[in-house]
C-alpha cells in the first residue's frame, strides 16, 4: 500500500498540517516543529507551530458544530467510530511505522498499539450504543404520588479538549476520542510535542470514516505557547489529559471549574513476600519495568522484597535483565533509545545519586546515545532520589524490606498512587495489604498495567483525577439530564381499593 498516496491530504513534503472544520492547513505564524528519531535523530518531519489565532479558529470550529453531533443518531455516531476501527486495522502497520520511527517505540509494539486503539474504538462503539437513560416515579419517596415522574438521559459536555502523550500517542489519545465522539461532543485533540505525527492520522482516519467537518480538529503546537491558552480558554467545556503529574497540576489550576480527566505520573511498587511464586515474579517485574525501555506511567518502578527471598529475586531478575535484546525498534529490540537526551540524563541522575548513597549496582549504568542500558540497584535506600522519583527509564530498584506493614508505609508515602502489586501465593493477606494500599490498582500476582481498556483506570494523589476506562469515560464526558414531568389532575384515572 502507498501510504503516502493514502494520506497525503496531511502533508506536504516533510511538513505536516493540523485539522480544522474538515480541512488541512498551516498555521498563520509560519512556525513548524521538527520532529527527530530518538534512535537515528534522523529528521522526520515538521508539525505546525500553531498561533493562538490558529487556536481560537479551532475552538470556534469545535463549539460551532456541537449541535449538529449531538443531535446525530447515536447508530451513526457509533458506525463512524465502527469504520474508523476498521481503517485503523487496514493500515495498523504504516502508521505503527511512523510511530517507530518518532518515538524509538519497538515496531511489533508500535503496530500493536495502532491495533489496540481500533479495538478501543469497537469497543466504545458497543458500549455507546448501550447508552440508555431511566424513569423514576415520584411515589417511591414520602410524600410523593406517580403524578411526578422523573426521565433523565445524558447529553454531551460540549467541546472537549483531548491532550494526549508521547509515549502512546495514538493509542492514549484515542482511548479519550473515541468515548468523546459517541457522548456527543466535539473534540479538539492536542498532540504532545515530541510523538506529534502519528496522532494526526487519526485526523484522515475519522474523516474518511465520515466524521461531519468541525466535529473532530486538531492543533499542533508548543504547550509554552497554546497549552495555557487552550486549557484556560472559557470554550472548552471539559479537559482530558495524559502526562506528567507537575504538568496535571499546572493545568488544574489553568483551567478552573472546567471538568477534568487526569493520567499522570506513578510510583507502582511491587510487595514481594516470601511465599511467592518467583518464577512468575521475575517475568513480571522484568516485563512490566523495562517494556518500552520504562516509558510507562504504570512501569513496575521499584520492587519491595521480603528477606528470605530478596537474594534469589535480585539474581534472578538481575539475570533476566541482562538477556535483554538492546539496539533499533525497527528489529524489535526491547530496549530502545528514550525520548530525548534530556530524558537520558534525569535518568542517570537518579542512578548517580543511588550509587553515591551506598546502592549496589547489580548491572546496566550504561549509555550510547539516547539509550539506556537496564539497570538493575539493589540496596536501595529510602533517603535515595531513585525510591521517590519516576525516572520514566529502564532502570529499577530493590529496597530490602522486613515486613508487609514497612512495605505499606513505604508505598503509601510516595506523592503518587496508580497502581501497586503483591505477589504472594497467600490470597487472604494479599487482599488485607491491598485495602491498606492508596492507589487506584492493586494487581495480585501480576505486573501494572492500564488494560483491558473496559477496566476502571485511575489513580489517586499526584497520579491522577478522575476514572477512564470505556464506559466511565463515556460517563465523565457527558452528564444526566433531568426533565421532570408534573401531570395535572385532569389527566388522572382514579382507582381506589374496595375491601
Amino acid at each position: 500500500m502507498n501510504e503516502i498516496k493514502e494520506f497525503s491530504p496531511m502533508k506536504d513534503g516533510l511538513n505536516y498540517k493540523y485539522y480544522i472544520n474538515g480541512k488541512w492547513n498551516v498555521s498563520e505564524s509560519g512556525d513548524v516543529i521538527a520532529i527527530y528519531n530518538p534512535y537515528s535523530n534522523e529528521l522526520i518531519g515538521y508539525v505546525q507551530g500553531c498561533s493562538k489565532k490558529d487556536a481560537d479558529e479551532v475552538i470556534n470550529s469545535a463549539k460551532e458544530n456541537v449541535d449538529c453531533w449531538e443531535n446525530t443518531p447515536l447508530e451513526e455516531r457509533v458506525n463512524v467510530l465502527r469504520r474508523a476501527a476498521d481503517l485503523m486495522l487496514k493500515w495498523a502497520e504504516p502508521i505503527g511505522r511512523i510511530l517507530m520511527q518518532e518515538i524509538g517505540k519497538p515496531l511489533k509494539s508500535a503496530i500493536s498499539e495502532i491495533r489496540r486503539t481500533a479495538d478501543i474504538f469497537y469497543a466504545t462503539a458497543d458500549a455507546g450504543s448501550q447508552i440508555v437513560g431511566e424513569t423514576i416515579m415520584g411515589d417511591s419517596f414520602k410524600g410523593f404520588t406517580k403524578d411526578k415522574i422523573s426521565m433523565t438521559y445524558r447529553v454531551p459536555l460540549g467541546v472537549i479538549l483531548c491532550i494526549g502523550p508521547f509515549n502512546y500517542p495514538f493509542n492514549l489519545t484515542g482511548s479519550k476520542i473515541a468515548p468523546a465522539l459517541v457522548a456527543g461532543n466535539s473534540v479538539i485533540m492536542k498532540p504532545p510535542s515530541e510523538g506529534a505525527i502519528t496522532p494526526l492520522y487519526l485526523g484522515v482516519i475519522l474523516e474518511k470514516a465520515g466524521i461531519p467537518p468541525g466535529v473532530f480538529n486538531i492543533i499542533t503546537g508548543r504547550g509554552s505557547e497554546i497549552g495555557d491558552y487552550l486549557t484556560g480558554h472559557p470554550k472548552i467545556d471539559m479537559i482530558s489529559f495524559t502526562g506528567s503529574s507537575e504538568t496535571g497540576r499546572h493545568l488544574a489550576k489553568v483551567a478552573g471549574m472546567k471538568p477534568l480527566l487526569l493520567e499522570l505520573g506513578g510510583k507502582d511498587a511491587a510487595i514481594v513476600l516470601d511465599d511467592a511464586d518467583l518464577e512468575l515474579t521475575t517475568k513480571a517485574i522484568v516485563k512490566g519495568a523495562f517494556s518500552f525501555s520504562g516509558q510507562r506511567c504504570t512501569a513496575v518502578k521499584r520492587v519491595l522484597p521480603m528477606p528470605r527471598i530478596a537474594d534469589l529475586l535480585v539474581e534472578k531478575v538481575t539475570k533476566e535483565v541482562m538477556s535483554l535484546s538492546i539496539g533499533d525498534p525497527a528489529e524489535n529490540k526491547v530496549i530502545g533509545p528514550l525520548i530525548n537526551s534530556k530524558r537520558c540524563d534525569f535518568v542517570q541522575g537518579l542512578i548517580d545519586d543511588a550509587l553515591s548513597k551506598g546502592a549496589t549496582l547489580k548491572c546496566g549504568n550504561r549509555r550510547e546515545g539516547n539509550i539506556m542500558w537496564p539497570t538493575i540497584l539493589d540496596n536501595v535506600t529510602i533517603d535515595m532520589r531513585i525510591a521517590w522519583e519516576e525516572p520514566f527509564g529502564p532502570v529499577l530498584p530493590f529496597i530490602r524490606i522486613r515486613s508487609a506493614e514497612e512495605a505499606i508505609e513505604i508505598s503509601n508515602k510516595s506523592e503518587y498512587g496508580l497502581q501497586g502489586m503483591i505477589f504472594t501465593n497467600n490470597i487472604d493477606l494479599a487482599f488485607n495489604i491491598a485495602q491498606e494500599l492508596e492507589v487506584g490498582t492493586v494487581q495480585i500476582n501480576g505486573q501494572s498495567e492500564r488494560g483491558p481498556d473496559h477496566f476502571p483506570f485511575l489513580g489517586t494523589k499526584s497520579s491522577g483525577l478522575g476514572t477512564q476506562g470505556i464506559k466511565y469515560s463515556i460517563e465523565a464526558m457527558s452528564r444526566p439530564k433531568v426533565v421532570v414531568m408534573n401531570l395535572s389532575e385532569k389527566g388522572k384515572l382514579i382507582h381506589e381499593c374496595r375491601g
